[in-house]
């Protein structure tokens, strides 16, 4: 699939049939991950892979309630490894640039997932201690989105999108003012 296609025809789904996720398609989702950019090529980035039935109602519920992420037959779990990238950077390592870093993956996971036929959706609202202890992830490691994946059972319509002028901007900030 052609990038641009994939970028502009992604949508998050938050319906999803029964089909299983291809163990394959799992790992070629799973491998486009990693291959994202990262700080000081750090790879500041831990994946679980969740398909335990109870721990994705516990997911849900911790996600205020989005029922849809335990329907998915799969949900990745993307998390940031702060003591890895702190290793590398200090505080700014553990604060912004392992965040950084999941960002990049995420959006790969997105991707790939869309260009095998698997529909997905970010979710990063969740009580993040909740989700913490569901997976029992270690101190230093801090899970930053919930992604469900499986074959949609929706297709929305694009949501709009700001134009290019309003969000673009060639001049030094200061010189000329943004609105």
């Amino acid at each position: 699939m052609d990038v641009f296609e994939c970028i502009k025809g992604r949508r998050s789904i938050r319906a999803f049939k029964l089909d299983p996720v291809n163990e394959e398609d799992l790992k070629k989702i799973l491998d486009a991950a990693i291959h994202a950019p990262s700080a000081g090529n750090l790879q500041s980035w831990e994946f679980v892979v969740v398909r335990d039935e109870e721990r994705k109602r516990q997911l849900a519920r911790a996600a205020l309630n989005q029922t849809f992420i335990a329907e998915a037959p799969v949900v990745i779990v993307v998390c940031a490894n702060l003591e890895r990238s702190g290793r590398g950077y200090g505080e700014r390592g553990r604060t912004l640039y392992c965040i950084q870093d999941t960002a990049a993956a995420i959006q790969n996971i997105l991707l790939a997932a869309y260009a095998l036929g698997y529909g997905t959706c970010w979710v990063g609202a969740f009580r993040e201690d909740e989700a913490k202890k569901i997976l029992k992830l270690p101190r230093d490691i801090r899970p930053v989105a919930i992604i469900p994946i499986g074959r949609p059972a929706e297709s929305p319509a694009p949501r709009p999108r700001m134009p290019l002028e309003k969000v673009v901007h060639y001049e030094i900030f200061g010189k000329k003012r943004l609105s």
